[in-house]
């Protein structure tokens, strides 16, 4: 059932939500404009469900970050061309609201965002360390950073919200093609089988690196939770590393690095509560306002 909090609680709780999804100077969208107009991704889709859900957000996105930073050209790009480490709360501000568009966002407005992020990402090019070229929009490194981000919301919600079948998850890795095709990316994966062909063939060019244990050491310590749920934060980053494949953990030193056995209940626990909390100014709300469906439409479903 849809849960609101008391009133001072909601009120706190919505204005630290719509924080983190407001990055500095940039103007605020509101998902609720203009009426009637579609999104990506259809309301009654599993991507509306599980992108609602801020515990499958956070641990399903450190979690493809983890991924995408152990594949060596990935992670040169990211690491030398943003300001990840001076503002890393800024950058995952950025990234949150663009998730946000690509879900919940009009589709113009979307389409937009998306195309202004591939011309930004454009001049995005170099070489590796290790010599090997990279550009941002290559559709091989572009493929890769779709799949991860599939896997790790729809991963995170089916293991800490509530167990997705094959079939959903099947629905949300179809449900992303359209914009990962507007994004650049050819031949995402479209099924789960198709998801673990993707990694089984990734796999060997997977790294451990400094640079994944300095994100990691980041993403436990830079402000992304307000001071009452900062201790939360080191749960939520271990949640991410214990959601990848244990060949994965073990390719790049990871094992040690999850969750303890009587962690999972509570990360269960979070998330579905998290489930259940209706935030009316958040853009799963403001989106289905837009298209004329009760401001709890998600939370009965």
């Amino acid at each position: 059932m849809p849960l609101t909090l008391p009133r001072p609680l909601q009120y706190w709780t919505e204005a630290t939500a719509a924080a983190l999804l407001h990055p500095p100077g940039a103007s605020p969208t509101d998902f609720a404009e203009p009426a009637g107009e579609a999104a990506l991704a259809a309301a009654d889709s599993v991507a509306w469900r599980v992108f609602k859900n801020p515990v499958a957000l956070f641990v399903g996105g450190v979690a493809a970050v983890i991924l995408e930073l152990a594949e060596p050209r990935v992670r040169t790009g990211v690491w030398e061309h943003t300001g990840f480490r001076e503002d890393p709360l800024g950058r995952l501000q950025r990234t949150g609201l663009a998730a946000m568009v690509t879900v919940y966002g009009p589709r113009s407005v979307a389409e937009r965002m998306i195309a202004r992020i591939v011309r930004a990402h454009e001049a995005v090019r170099g070489h590796t360390p290790s010599g090997e070229p990279y550009h941002a929009n290559d559709p091989e490194l572009l493929r890769w950073v779709q799949a991860t981000a599939a896997f790790g919301f729809g991963e995170a919600y089916s293991r800490y919200v509530r167990p997705l079948s094959g079939e959903s998850f099947d629905q949300l890795l179809a449900e992303g093609a359209p914009a990962a095709e507007l994004y650049g990316a050819e031949g995402v994966p479209t099924s789960r089988a198709g998801l673990a062909a993707l990694f089984d063939a990734t796999r060997p060019r997977l790294e451990p690196s400094p640079i994944l244990a300095e994100f990691l050491r980041i993403m436990r310590r830079a402000p992304v939770l307000p001071v009452p749920l900062r201790l939360l934060q080191g749960l939520l980053v271990r949640a991410a590393v214990d959601l990848l494949p244990e060949p994965d953990r073990r390719r790049l030193g990871l094992l040690a690095e999850g969750l303890r056995p009587w962690e999972r209940p509570l990360l269960r626990a979070m998330g579905r509560l998290a489930d259940r909390l209706v935030l009316r100014n958040g853009p799963a709300v403001r989106a289905c306002l837009r298209l004329g469906l009760p401001a709890d439409y998600l939370y009965g479903r």
